[in-house]
């Protein structure tokens, strides 16, 4: 019998989910959203039932996990009542804006015997998954240094079209909570924790209560140093570029790839062409769910 998934936001993020849950075989439920209309449509589109009210959506049955893409400050409290009702949860990106209140949905999570799960799609993808073999089988030797830079653009409209986003209770901030997260996860899966950091955030172009200019200094427990850069400020947008260098040599990721492995002595299959992930640089909408889907398996 198929697993049932319930989705939960009805917003952009949540047709990628959607894709991503048929794809990987999974039936859909059900969809909650606070604009009954939203939910209406998603349904016509997948099929299950829409539901204005979350808690009748959490009583639907059969459902066995929900797919957590509503604003981020409130994704610990939908978790946690998804928990409470023996769900599965997969959420979106960041896992709640406090530390406070995502480790209460861990904790509620471990309580109730369900599983949990963020959802950072690039440790399932293929280049990144190859780096991190390399970088942590000491392809890089010891890594020394490493840069990051999210410079993407969103226009006005982004936020003020928006109740949520560039806000510090929904959003938890703008451009690092939300654009910049993924590379931050994506360094701390590379090289490890960071163990100090030092950082700067600025609003200098968006009316929004949050940042839409962050920069960091990292210093990684390695011994490593780094630093990150995220922005919504860059027009027209760039792809995400992440430099890791080492007693072993340099590599470089560009959008989701490997684009250059400058190395003493030479990996190969570490580098591939294509398409470098340009499109997020300058849209929220995410075409591919085939990531989302790996997750989702």
């Amino acid at each position: 019998m198929l697993l049932q998934a319930g989705l939960v936001g009805c917003g952009n993020i949540t047709d990628t989910h959607a894709r991503a849950a048929r794809e990987a075989g999974l039936g859909i439920a059900a969809f909650f959203g606070r604009d009954p209309q939203k939910a209406e449509a998603f349904a016509g589109r997948y099929g299950g039932r829409a539901f204005a009210r979350y808690e009748d959506f959490l009583a639907h049955r059969p459902m066995d996990l929900v797919v957590i893409g509503s604003p981020s400050g409130v994704h610990a409290e939908q978790g946690i009542a998804a928990c409470e009702r023996g769900l599965h949860v997969l959420v979106e990106k960041p896992i709640d804006v406090t530390t406070g209140r995502g480790e209460a949905l861990v904790a509620a999570a471990e309580k109730a015997g369900v599983r949990l799960a963020v959802l950072f799609q690039d440790r399932l993808k293929p280049d990144l998954v190859r780096l991190r073999d390399f970088v942590r089988g000491g392809g890089l030797g010891r890594v020394l240094l490493a840069s990051a830079r999210v410079k993407w653009h969103r226009p006005p409209e982004y936020y003020s079209a928006s109740r949520w986003r560039g806000t510090k209770a929904l959003d938890g901030g703008a451009a690092l909570v939300n654009q910049g997260i993924h590379t931050v996860d994506l360094l701390l899966w590379l090289l490890g924790p960071v163990v100090r950091v030092r950082g700067l955030t600025a609003t200098l172009l968006h009316a929004i209560e949050g940042e839409d200019v962050a920069v960091a200094l990292l210093r990684f427990a390695s011994g490593a140093v780094g630093t990150l850069e995220a922005t919504t400020v860059a027009f027209p947008g760039y792809p995400r570029r992440v430099e890791i260098s080492g007693t072993g040599g340099t590599v470089v990721v560009e959008g989701d790839r490997v684009v250059a492995a400058d190395l003493r002595t030479p990996a190969p299959r570490l580098v591939s062409a294509g398409d470098e992930g340009v499109a997020s640089a300058a849209t929220a909408v995410v075409s591919d769910a085939t990531p989302h889907r790996r997750l989702i398996e």
